[in-house]
């Protein structure tokens, strides 16, 4: 069974507010779902949008486009622990349990969410050095910030003192 859905504006417009990006365009996911063995089912898809994230440095829009391929198997037969409301997980992270729907519109969701970058930074962003302190306190740096710094002003001071 093939399949070919295009999102709308307003549907990227709630992803986007869902994913947290600025904006989500350009939302599609195609392709087919086939019966694999007696009971089970494999969906393949490419999902593709074009995802608009403030840069982590700058605040400045970063544009990514994502094009990834989807393969999952959706199985009859896959357990769920009966004594908890919980799911193991499966070696196999491509394994689903099969139900009455298979909602398109999560997976790709799920898709372009793994594929995004975590830190979305423009090309020119460049990250430098702040120091902020209250006035009269000497201000901490990364060096201060070492486990070892502290040590090793006392061994140098206690080196110094022992000439």
């Amino acid at each position: 069974m093939p399949f070919n859905v295009t999102f709308t504006t307003e549907q990227a417009a709630s992803v986007a507010a869902l994913i947290s990006a600025t904006s989500v365009k350009k939302m599609r996911i195609q392709g087919k779902i086939s019966p694999s063995g007696d009971k089970d089912w494999v969906l393949t898809a490419t999902v593709g949008a074009t995802v608009i994230q403030p840069c982590v440095v700058t605040l400045e829009p970063v544009q990514t486009r994502i094009d990834t391929t989807v393969t999952l198997t959706y199985a009859a037969d896959f357990k769920y622990n009966d004594t908890e409301n919980v799911v193991e997980m499966a070696e196999d992270e491509t394994i689903e349990p099969l139900s009455d729907e298979i909602d398109l519109a999560t997976i790709a969701i799920e898709a372009i969410v793994l594929a995004l970058p975590d830190y979305p930074r423009a090309s020119d962003a460049k990250l430098e050095t702040s120091v902020f302190t209250k006035p009269g306190d000497k201000p901490m740096t990364d060096e201060d910030a070492k486990p070892f710094a502290s040590l090793a002003e006392l061994k140098d001071k206690l080196t110094k003192e022992g000439k």
